[in-house]
């Protein structure tokens, strides 16, 4: 499924993402199929639903951008940052990506773009503070990648079936589903009844969507370390502005992290204070479930092998 001519597609990342969707698929019909017997409006439940997937598909970059304060810049306006995306882009022999730099102190980088012709990739003003231009490089090889492998549209849609339970689930949550001001008669009760029933399915799809969306999260993190790494050369490179950018971590306010953390699935790596990165390693965690990218120890494990591997091939 990759675009370049030299950042191999990744079978596990495929694999993954094909299942990923086929579940989702499954989910969401299944979603829909419970609202309309409970609701009997198939049209406003499809308004509704494919109305979010729709604006999420089509204005994701651009809600992402708004977001984080960032905005595209031009090769006259960072002469350096666009060396580094053209020199990673003719080494992957694949179309260019927007460039745009964030205005935060949090040190990160992430891509967006519903496909290759609309991606971007982007990097904080903190990270072009803290790390020299080698190191930016190996971060953007990994952003690269993640255009190259087609995971960014995918991560998109994949987590868009969540957004629409998790906004079923308050909008449940916040009215008055108990049967207030409805009375006590017998159609109140069971107006309160398929409102609850509505709470409890959405709240488990909204679980179980999670799940799916943080599983192939954490995988094509990995990929995308791997195929970034390899497309550079220096693996190592990769593993300093990994330790760099984690450690860092710890010196940006909390409420600055607490407020970047809902793009924590789409970052180079997450917003969260440096010893939280910690983890159980490669082993199984109930906690890493939950997690969006992979321990530091595991990537840096991967990294490390993979440095080995090229100097043993070289």
């Amino acid at each position: 499924m990759a675009i370049s001519r030299n950042i191999k597609p990744d079978r596990g990342l495929t694999t993954r993402m094909l299942m990923t969707g086929f579940f989702l698929v499954v989910l969401y019909a299944a979603f829909i199929g419970v609202l309309f017997a409970l609701l009997h409006s198939l049209v406003l439940i499809l308004v509704i639903g494919f109305g979010l997937l729709f604006c999420q598909y089509f204005f994701s970059d651009k809600i992402a951008m708004y977001a984080m304060h960032a905005k595209e810049v031009t090769p006259e306006q960072a002469p350096q940052l666009h060396g580094v995306v053209d020199r990673l882009c003719a080494l992957a022999d694949m179309p260019k990506p927007r460039v745009a730099i964030a205005t935060t102190d949090i040190p990160n980088a992430f891509a967006t773009g519903r496909s290759p012709k609309k991606a971007v990739v982007c990097v904080t003003s903190g990270l072009l503070r803290r790390l020299d231009e080698p190191e930016v490089e190996a971060v953007l090889s990994h952003e690269i990648s993640h255009v190259a492998h087609r995971d960014v549209a995918v991560m998109t849609i994949a987590s868009g079936l969540g957004m629409l339970a998790g906004l079923l689930t308050r909008v449940m949550f916040y009215s008055e589903i108990f049967g207030g001001g409805r009375g006590n008669d017998q159609s109140g009760g069971q107006a309160a009844l398929i409102e609850m029933i509505i709470l409890l399915v959405s709240v488990v799809v909204y679980f179980i969507s999670f799940l799916l969306t943080m599983a192939l999260s954490r995988y094509r993190e990995l990929a995308a370390d791997r195929s970034g790494a390899l497309l550079i050369g220096r693996p190592s490179l990769l593993a300093s502005a990994l330790v760099k950018i984690t450690g860092e971590m710890g010196s940006i306010p909390t409420k600055d992290l607490r407020s970047a953390e809902p793009f924590n699935a789409f970052f180079f790596t997450p917003a969260v204070a440096s010893g939280d990165e910690q983890g159980a390693g490669g082993g199984f965690s109930f906690g890493n479930l939950f997690r969006t990218h992979p321990t530091l120890e595991r990537r840096l494990a991967q990294l490390d092998a993979l440095e080995h591997q090229l100097g043993q091939a070289s």
